[in-house]
């Protein structure tokens, strides 16, 4: 975990804990608020902290400073440890429920003494919960259900932290003498949505020297699990399992292939007597007789899929041209539209689609319409700045009844509308599927914004029938998110096959929120090629001229 996650963390925790103990309210809210405010830099925190330019940061004073200083130093900080001791030890792991705030975390513990997901788990399933004020049968449930999941999910983290770790330990682990060759596997490699371990091949040519080497020189705790394999398990600081997989040099990419792929596509292929030493994988597949599938691909659907859909993806081949859904200050972002346009000209984007929030996402700043017109002075501006070309776009709020957030006729101020959904997430399956089918054949629509609306570890995706709303999409030449925020990674990739063999486009967007937001578009690429996709069908790939031609099939706005 970066310093920076670690303090948002801290200070976030420690303003509920003041909550829970009826402390001071403006202390309160400046612990909540610095959170808020850290989680949007996408600078090195603590290194504005240690040469104190922190305290030029609005929201950031000498008490957070203070704090954040010693959480460096120290790794704790002696007034959350103590007020910590002053609440049930459960408390912090209770909040984790999403909906569960401290003031129905307090009633719970003054009710019916619950301290911990155990105590509430056992409160929910004895129907004790119905009986406290604010709490329903149908709430009751819910809780339930967002338990399963907390437990399901503890054993696994995204896509980018799991790359994050693993990096890590290549870092610590490529400084042994002992080692040849090194490279991280399993999940990872295959770019899953989130990751349970973290699979790394080793050849050497000594493996006790390397077993010594690991054991003497660093603090990771190297348990020999699987002597037959010569599996390490690596006990570390770390939330998740790391494996080091041991070979001569010989085998070593036989054991990347063995590593590498799920155990149902490698069921199908036959492995058995590969004597031979592999310079590359490509060198392997050949020796099988068997086209080469690239990492992402490796998985039981690629087996079953058509014939027409099993080539390799080719995003890697090619430049994505254009960076579309980004959020800027004029909503909920935290960067101004200049400065998130010369960093994607640092990027090497040929035009960029600002798509700050609607009217209706109050909650995000949304734009109203006289904020629309202003944002149009805005882009003309930078456009001439900075010599780049930036399309008008709107993150459009898909309405209950599947209406866009502004009429008809506003939305000719546009030249890009993403339609999502941000509310009512409850309906039922044939309401949420009507209700984003409507929103999908209405003549404005471009593309369909994070279409199940998922959080990954956090929030399951709502009810809808997606294959019918990739069908109208079909149907109705809009392209399907994919929301490259590692957060989401939402349309997920099984749905692509399916897609991609009705004709769907899709759309490759980071959704950013700041500049490091930029920088996700790459978790997207990754996971559009575990679905074999095409550059021709995606959106971002067109040329600018080709994007103008897309953008136009559509009469409405021109």
């Amino acid at each position: 975990m970066s310093f920076k996650d670690q303090a948002v963390k801290y200070l976030n925790n420690y303003a509920d804990i003041l909550e829970f103990l009826d402390e001071n309210r403006f202390k309160i809210n400046a612990f909540r608020n610095a959170s808020n405010v850290l989680r949007r830099l996408d600078i090195d925190v603590e290194e504005i902290l240690h040469d104190g330019s922190i305290v030029n940061i609005k929201g950031i004073g000498k008490g957070i400073q203070s704090f954040l200083y010693e959480l460096s130093d120290n790794g704790n900080v002696k007034e959350f440890e103590e007020k910590l001791g002053s609440i049930p030890d459960g408390l912090l792991e209770l909040l984790q429920i999403r909906g569960l705030g401290v003031k129905k975390v307090k009633l719970l513990f003054k009710e019916l003494k619950i301290q911990n997901i155990d105590d509430l788990n056992n409160a929910c399933q004895n129907n004790d919960i119905i009986n406290i004020k604010g709490f329903t049968e149908s709430s009751q449930v819910k809780i339930l259900e967002k338990i399963r999941n907390i437990r399901k999910n503890s054993k696994y983290v995204l896509l980018n932290n799991g790359e994050h770790v693993g990096a890590s330990i290549l870092k610590t682990l490529n400084s042994l003498k002992s080692i040849e060759r090194i490279e991280i596997s399993g999940e990872i490699r295959r770019s899953l949505n989130v990751i349970s371990k973290i699979d790394i091949v080793i050849s050497t040519n000594d493996i006790n020297r390397f077993k010594k080497e690991l054991l003497n020189h660093y603090k990771y705790r190297a348990i020999l699990v699987d002597i037959s394999s010569e599996i390490l398990l690596l006990n570390t600081d770390f939330s998740i399992p790391i494996e080091l997989h041991l070979c001569d040099d010989e085998k070593f990419i036989e054991t990347l292939f063995r590593t590498t792929g799920s155990s149902s596509y490698l069921s199908s292929i036959n492995l058995i007597n590969l004597d031979e030493k592999f310079k590359e994988e490509i060198d392997l597949f050949n020796h099988l007789n068997l086209d080469y599938v690239i990492p992402e691909m490796r998985e039981d659907i690629f087996n079953h899929a058509p014939d027409k859909l099993r080539r390799n993806s080719d995003l890697d081949n090619f430049d994505m041209k254009g960076l579309l859904h980004f959020h800027t200050d004029f909503s909920d972002g935290s960067n101004t539209l200049l400065e998130m346009a010369e960093e994607a000209k640092n990027h090497r984007f040929d035009y960029i689609a600002v798509c700050d929030h609607s009217r209706s996402a109050f909650y995000a700043n949304g734009l109203s319409e006289d904020r629309v017109i202003k944002q149009k002075e805005v882009i003309k501006s930078v456009k001439e700045k900075i010599n780049l070309e930036v399309f008008h776009g709107i993150e459009s709020d898909i309405l209950r009844d599947g209406s866009l957030d502004y009429s008809n006729e506003f939305m000719k101020n546009f030249d890009f509308v993403v339609a999502s959904i941000h509310s009512m997430f409850n309906l039922s399956e044939d309401e949420m599927t009507s209700r984003i089918i409507r929103a999908i054949e209405n003549p404005n629509t471009d593309v369909i914004g994070h279409p199940t609306g998922r959080l990954l570890l956090s929030r399951a995706p709502y009810q809808l029938n997606i294959n019918k709303v990739l069908e109208a999409c079909s149907e109705n030449d809009v392209a399907i998110e994919i929301n490259a925020s590692p957060h989401r990674l939402d349309l997920d990739w099984r749905n692509y096959y399916f897609a991609r063999d009705i004709g769907c486009k899709f759309a490759i967007n980071p959704d950013a929120h700041s500049i490091a937001g930029i920088h996700d578009t790459k978790y997207g690429i990754k996971i559009a090629k575990k679905g074999g996709i095409q550059s021709d069908e995606v959106i971002n790939y067109l040329s600018v001229n080709d994007f103008k031609k897309y953008l136009n099939r559509k009469i409405i706005r021109k």
